[in-house]
């Protein structure tokens, strides 16, 4: 099996870089790493979901689902001090920059644990889930990371997705239309899409 990013281990020489950038006015540090995701900048889509995420009505926790080396659950972290943000990845590496990053960038509300998909987090409900998903990993693993929210998430909490047109952004509409009963296209940018679905009982 040929090794991705959202491998739970890799065989790929560590060789960290270290660059800054600036996500809703605040300037990080980043460590990145080969074989972790966007490992120069911080990617368009995240960016995109980093600059239009809204703060949930509900109280509870947030969830980065699938954080790699963790720019959006740290840039969310930061804007929201007074959220405890809960970061997960398969991907050990991506874990130990997440860790390393979250530290180097002086964040304290940020949790961040292993866990293939949200399996380590059974019985944990969220006022909000975030994710970038694997596109890669194919449609099933992306829709089982839908279909495994709508179940952690609190009453009215949220489901925020990131994804491109030409990636699946149709059906992924249609996917968080069919568990959730709704589904809006909060912004649509160079052909990515920030998806938003609602967890009404």
């Amino acid at each position: 099996m040929s090794e991705h990013y959202y491998s739970k281990k890799t065989t790929a020489k560590s060789e960290e870089i270290q660059w800054t950038f600036t996500l809703r006015g605040h300037s990080f540090n980043f460590t990145t790493d080969h074989a972790v995701f966007s490992k120069r900048e911080v990617d368009f889509g995240s960016r995109l979901m980093i600059d239009v995420f809204r703060e949930p009505d509900i109280l509870g926790d947030l969830l980065d689902l699938g954080c790699g080396y963790g720019p959006i659950g740290l840039a969310l972290a930061r804007e929201f001090p007074d959220r405890r943000m809960i970061m997960v990845d398969v991907n050990e590496r991506a874990l130990a920059l997440a860790k390393k990053n979250a530290e180097n960038n002086h964040i304290s509300n940020a949790a961040i644990k292993e866990s293939d998909r949200l399996k380590a987090l059974e019985g944990r409900q969220f006022a909000a889930i975030i994710t970038n998903p694997p596109i890669r990993a194919g449609k099933d693993v992306v829709h089982a990371m839908f279909e495994e929210s709508k179940n952690s998430l609190l009453n009215h909490g949220e489901l925020w997705v990131v994804i491109q047109k030409k990636q699946g952004a149709p059906s992924a509409k249609k996917k968080l239309e069919s568990l959730f009963g709704n589904c809006e296209v909060v912004a649509k940018q160079k052909g990515y899409y920030i998806l938003k679905a609602i967890s009404v009982d």
